[in-house]
């Protein structure tokens, strides 16, 4: 699934600015390895990998084939699988979840729809889920009870790490009739031929995996106020929630908010699924059409989101993104209205553009402490990854 920029209609020049910048904290010996690939009409255009890992604690030299731990990225492609039981009738978003799940109804939550799980306005961004009740399904169910509202749903927004995906991940086990790692495994990742798109990473695959880093100084706290950054890092999202992607038993989990493992190059052909471009094995659409319009419809209106202030622009579980203010929801300087996708902790970036039909990655191990640089890389990765998608030529 490879052909040469020029055949794909990307000019190499604009790939290769992107390709440089990409480099540029691995050589500097900021980030330990940096894995990135750009994809048009089903096809990847470019792709590289460099710098060093460990897998397993043992040193590697990774190479493209190489698998990294995508965390939010991990998103779209749980809610990829929730769009397919849209799509034939199985999963209705406007039902509130405790119809379909009883004993999520409690504590006010009986309110609560689909739809708000997908869209970050459901009211339990922090709720608690401890690792020795994920694959406990009547421990799971018994969580999900014990969750509170910290506001009411639908009236505003705030992200959410984990929680509301794994009540999704439920959704989808009722609907399918079975894991939502295996209907992801037999409805997306293998009928697309993307081998590599895993949640929930078998041991036979761990040691291809790139171990998690954190690397660099954090900032002090005067130096976060004055570029108007939060003072306190969500608590999922600390160091050592990441860090423990490292354990194969968290690896196997398959966390739905933030634990998918995958390449760059199979996540970019991923995007290439959504955009229509690639088609399964037997050469039809993973979805239709209309199904993709309902996906990344905008559904959260005037929700601001609480650090910046600017609108949340959130799709079914997807971002898009938007307006001028798209940078600050993980996009480029000058990218298109229309792109959509989920960008992870750590740096991570995944987005496609409808507009050109590119689909852009970006992975590391290296989990940067300061996050005004890591914030920097990404508008400069998006904006010349965005300079790709808007020189990009039609082909016949």
């Amino acid at each position: 699934m490879a052909a040469s920029p020029q055949a794909l209609g990307l000019d190499p020049a604009a790939l290769e600015a992107l390709f440089s910048r990409a480099e540029k904290e691995v050589e500097q010996r900021l980030l330990p390895s940096m894995q990135i690939a750009v994809a048009r009409h089903g096809k990847i255009a470019a792709a590289r990998t460099i710098g060093s890992v460990t897998c397993e604690g043992r040193p590697a030299t990774p190479t493209d084939d190489t698998l990294y731990v995508i965390f939010s990225c991990t998103k779209a492609i749980v809610s990829t699988a929730a769009w397919l039981l849209i799509e034939d009738g199985s999963l209705d978003i406007d039902l509130r979840v405790a119809d379909l799940i009883p004993e999520f109804g409690t504590n006010g939550k009986h309110v609560v729809t689909v739809e708000q799980l997908f869209t970050h306005t459901c009211g339990f961004p922090y709720a608690p889920f401890g690792a020795r009740d994920w694959d406990d399904h009547q421990m799971r169910r018994a969580r999900f009870g014990s969750w509170r509202l910290s506001w009411e749903p639908g009236t505003r927004f705030e992200y959410h790490p984990t929680a509301s995906m794994w009540v999704i991940a439920e959704l989808i086990e009722r609907a399918a009739g079975m894991s939502f790692r295996d209907f992801i495994r037999t409805r997306i990742a293998l009928p697309l031929g993307l081998d590599d798109l895993w949640l929930g990473l078998p041991a036979a695959e761990q040691p291809r995996l790139a171990d998690v880093a954190h690397v660099g100084e954090p900032p002090s706290d005067d130096e976060l106020r004055a570029l108007g950054f939060p003072t306190a890092i969500p608590r999922e999202v600390a160091e050592e929630a990441l860090q423990n992607f490292n354990v194969a038993a968290v690896r196997a989990v398959g966390i739905p908010g933030g634990g998918g493992t995958t390449s760059a190059r199979t996540l970019a052909l991923f995007y290439q699924a959504l955009l229509g471009t690639l088609r399964t094995a037997d050469g039809r659409p993973l979805l239709e059409p209309t199904t993709m319009d309902m996906a990344r419809c905008v559904r959260t209106g005037a929700l601001c989101d609480p650090i910046f202030g600017k609108r949340a622009n959130r799709g079914l579980g997807i971002v898009v993104a938007g307006d001028a203010d798209r940078i600050f929801r993980g996009f480029g300087h000058g990218g298109s209205a229309a792109a959509f996708g989920h960008n992870g902790a750590g740096g991570q970036l995944a987005w496609a553009d409808p507009d050109s039909g590119v689909s852009f990655v970006y992975l590391t191990n290296g989990c940067d402490r300061h996050p005004v640089r890591q914030a920097r890389r990404g508008v400069a990765l998006n904006s010349l990854a965005a300079t790709v998608a808007q020189t990009a030529r039609p082909i016949a």
